[in-house]
């Protein structure tokens, strides 16, 4: 079994970093999926699915990462021989390691890369699912370049394959399991009218699932006859070059209703021995009708973009992953308990590192409340289910109230380091300056503060400036001074503000005309070249030794946000990057 998941990862891992998606603006966006001849061999409850709907322009991908790798590709193989559970006579492992290693030389050059896998310049491709069968197809261009790259590993590492054929269609049959293995695995390869199939062939598969896998015979019911792409695009506001999802509805029915989906008749056949008893409970008839109707209110889970442009200096994304919700209680009390996380935050312009947490903390008490009496209702009666409500029932939330009530005012709490730079005449590391923020976000800050101050007697004494006013902290706190250091606060009707430095002084005015509305859960952002260059430059020049790892994020361009955010959709993850390429250095 560990052999199998070794396999599986360097699969995953060395398709996962092609597969990237992007592309210009599209034409006549909603013809576009009639035209993936692809989707006719796609059934349309696949468990699993991902589709490069528009083609990828892997040359620019790779000409706008080449220079970003700090590990070299032997550094990496180095890595894997030396592991300790490296095994030198696995001739399995051997054959992935070669290709991942094919894979990782030829990143550095897209003509390269382009030309030992076989691939043009825009490339098309799809992952999914045939029941519990993996299927991955891509575009190819020169399908001798593909087997050449096979023949190669296997001459390498003393891996063979066996020659098939289905239907007059030629295929590779690689054995990963051994001889003695109650269940033989086999690792798929076929190509076809210029597409890559890479699929596995287990003692489920008959020879229909096969033939469905290779593109010789279409499902029944495909993906292209239905408009679950364009429904979710619609709904999720995405666009068309990638679409992926996981169905909650079709997994649930295969647990439940094994007969009634190719899924649920490998997960029977695979669960026939010792693990059948503990299926057979979810496929009582309430059981069935409880957990098919749950799944019909989280029905999947679904990825998309909303921005991804790739060029040879630059490319960036905006990305959003989304729980799907019809339970509209749930939704509005995750909506309630929203609060409010200030526009700086999410500047990654202007800040080097931020994070923000929105929590309206006077509606958490309510909203969890509101939560807690959903997930009682209805009273379940699948064993499975009426556990879950019991262990709910024990843990009533009413004290949140209590525990919640001084703060309840509270909308969020957010910071923000602006600028900063080191000491490098200094041989320790010492901040030079710092430009940096802290946001207190309350219905009334001031009475907050003023609560606070009855359980801290070091506060009692503190008088607040006026709305507006700013003071310096230490008039108010006795600190310590530090270099580059002096705080100041800023008091406004619905923001209490500490920061250091011009550019924050700023924003800390700016706040005062911002109304709390509802704006996220958190977020959080960084930009790895202003934060990890200044460190790496003066611990160099202090002479400290700096850690591989630190050092090869120095002048790395990379700019990232994330977040989470409550809409009528669900609940979305949102990541928004922007990476820049490093400039070739001419020697």
């Amino acid at each position: 079994m560990k052999r199998i998941l070794i396999v599986g990862i360097l699969i995953t891992a060395a398709a996962a970093g092609g597969y990237l998606l992007t592309q210009n603006n599209v034409s006549n966006e909603q013809t576009l999926l009639n035209k993936h001849t692809a989707l006719n061999y796609i059934p349309a409850n696949t468990a699993i699915f991902s589709g490069q709907l528009v083609p990828f322009p892997v040359k620019r991908y790779i000409n706008s990462m080449a220079n970003t790798y700090s590990d070299s590709p032997d550094d990496i193989i180095t890595a894997i021989y030396e592991d300790e559970d490296y095994d030198p006579t696995n001739t399995t492992l051997s054959f992935f390691i070669s290709l991942a290693q094919s894979y990782l030389e030829n990143m550095q050059d897209a003509d390269a890369f382009m030309t030992t896998f076989g691939i043009a310049e825009e490339i098309q491709g799809y992952f999914y699912t045939l029941g519990i069968i993996p299927v991955f197809k891509v575009d190819v261009i020169n399908p001798d370049a593909i087997w050449a790259l096979l023949d190669k590993a296997e001459a390498k590492s003393g891996f063979t394959h066996e020659q098939r054929q289905i239907k007059k269609r030629e295929y590779r049959a690689y054995t990963l399991t051994d001889e003695t293995d109650q269940e033989q695995l086999e690792l798929i390869i076929s190509q076809h009218d210029n597409l890559l199939t890479i699929t596995f062939n287990i003692g489920l598969n008959e020879s229909l699932l096969l033939e469905n896998a290779l593109g010789i015979t279409p499902v029944e019911q495909s993906m292209a006859n239905s408009n679950i792409l364009d429904e979710i695009i619609d709904k999720h506001n995405f666009t068309y070059q990638s679409v992926s999802y996981i169905n909650h509805k079709a997994i649930t029915q295969a647990i439940t209703s094994p007969n009634e989906s190719l899924l649920g008749q490998h997960i029977a056949k695979l669960m026939q021995t010792k693990y059948q008893s503990q299926l057979q409970i979810y496929q009582q008839p309430q059981c069935k009708m409880e957990l098919n109707s749950i799944a019909n209110s989280w029905p999947r889970t679904v990825f998309g973009f909303h921005q991804f442009d790739i060029n040879n200096d630059k490319t960036t994304f905006d990305m959003s992953m989304v729980i799907e919700s019809n339970n509209q209680t749930i939704l509005s009390a995750l909506t309630q308990l929203t609060g409010f996380i200030p526009e700086y935050v999410n500047d990654l312009n202007n800040t080097v590192l931020s994070f923000g947490i929105g929590l309206d903390v006077g509606s958490l008490s309510p909203a969890i409340n509101n939560i807690w009496n959903e997930l009682q209702q209805p009273a379940y009666s699948c064993p499975p289910l009426q556990q879950m409500q019991s262990a709910i029932q024990q843990n009533n939330p009413a004290m949140l109230s209590v525990m919640t009530a001084m703060a309840n005012s509270i909308k969020g709490i957010s910071a923000a380091i602006i600028d900063y730079s080191l000491d490098e005449n200094k041989s320790e590391l010492t901040i030079k300056s710092l430009d940096a923020i802290i946001s207190l976000s309350a219905n009334d800050p001031r009475a907050l503060f003023n609560i606070i101050s009855t359980f801290r007697p070091e506060f009692a004494d503190m008088k607040l400036p006026a709305n507006g006013n700013i003071v310096e902290l230490s008039s108010l706190v006795p600190l310590s001074p530090l270099p580059g250091l002096n705080p100041k606060l800023i008091m406004h009707k619905e923001h209490m503000v500490i920061f250091n430095g011009a550019k924050s002084e700023k924003i800390a005015n700016a706040l005062g005309d911002k109304l709390m509305t509802a704006t996220g859960i958190y977020s959080i952002s960084i930009d790895y070249s202003k934060a990890f260059t200044p460190l790496v430059t003066a611990a160099e020049l202090s002479g400290q030794t700096v850690p591989p790892e630190l050092e090869a994020l120095k002048n790395y361009n990379l700019r990232i946000n994330t977040g989470l955010q409550i809409n009528e959709q669900g609940i979305e993850f949102s990541s928004y990057m922007d990476l820049k390429t490093k400039t070739k250095t001419i020697r």
